[in-house]
């Protein structure tokens, strides 16, 4: 494992550094991409290979769908990632990220955006990943809740004392935590939660408990697709949701996708490290502005701006 002292090369050498930010599932709208499409030759390119690659005309759903067709997992996660990935590219010298990141899907955005997968092994990881936990959640009811106003501590300690899995899964930024795990140890943190302290305990219209245990059969099946594919070295370092820590080697790269599944997605750990390492600018590049306002957050002396 890199320090993050090793790769923190650029620190010291200049003053204004500039990471790429890449958003997860919750980001997709009706109409995503749609732009890109029409006015870009490189995108709409991009575009048709991926209807190839998946077998269906995802830029159909992308463009003039509904929200529901938006919502299934197998179409939200390769829609967010294509809309993403095909934006990064058009951008063209304007893309020259010195560090990446992404949150949860987005880390297969940043990788594909850093050089360290192709865009169609990406895209299919991608969708392999979307299945897999698609059929995870069906074996278990189980699902996340938003914590709102409490410490990260606080919401640990409650998540360990309660019987069934229940676990945190994204530290989104100071006082904003989701929590995952199997239905009635939910519904049981979140009690303890509100009564707590905690402004509000949200459960949250998701197909299931991401990062935590009950992805362990998706976590199996994804893994043997990640191990079949080839990665490269990364044109700057990409600070990974499972240590938020710098990476460029392949083979942990890989190894930390995979634990990506079922370990929580260490987001304020990230940004607070990329700061600390001397990321001055955070772009948001991808649907939505989820991001920008995490970062402004978690580091509120940083510049914040976004591609759509």
């Amino acid at each position: 494992m890199h320090s993050r002292k090793e790769n923190s090369y650029n620190q010291g050498i200049k003053d204004f550094m500039k990471a790429f930010v890449f958003p997860g599932q919750g980001a997709q709208f009706v109409g995503m991409g749609k732009d890109l499409y029409d006015n870009n030759p490189v995108a709409k390119e991009m575009f048709e290979k991926a209807n190839e690659i998946l077998g269906f005309r995802i830029t159909d759903l992308m463009f003039a769908g509904t929200d529901e067709d938006l919502r299934q997992t197998k179409v939200t996660q390769p829609a967010i990632f294509l809309h993403s990935v095909i934006l990064a590219k058009t951008l063209g010298e304007e893309f020259a990220p010195e560090m990446v990141a992404g949150h949860s899907l987005g880390e297969f955005s940043a990788l594909v955006a850093a050089g360290a997968l192709s865009f169609e092994d990406g895209l299919s990881l991608v969708s392999a990943r979307a299945m897999a936990m698609q059929k995870a959640c069906e074996l278990k009811p189980s699902t996340m809740a938003a914590v709102i106003a409490l410490p990260d501590e606080k919401v640990e300690e409650i998540c360990t004392g309660v019987d069934g899995v229940v676990v945190c899964a994204n530290y989104n930024c100071p006082g904003q935590l989701v929590i995952s795990g199997e239905e009635p140890a939910i519904d049981a943190a979140c009690e303890q939660l509100l009564a707590a302290g905690a402004k509000r305990a949200l459960k949250l219209k998701v197909g299931g408990a991401f990062h935590s245990p009950c992805m362990e059969p998706a976590r199996a099946e994804l893994a043997e697709a990640i191990e079949k594919t080839q990665f490269n070295t990364p044109v700057c370092p990409v600070y990974q949701n499972v240590d938020a820590l710098p990476h460029t080697d392949a083979a942990e790269i890989k190894a930390n996708l995979v634990a990506q599944l079922t370990a929580p997605v260490r987001w304020t750990q990230s940004v607070q490290n990329m700061v600390a390492d001397g990321a001055t600018e955070f772009v948001e590049v991808g649907p939505g502005k989820v991001l920008q306002g995490l970062v402004a957050k978690i580091s509120r002396g940083v510049a914040v701006s976004g591609h759509q």
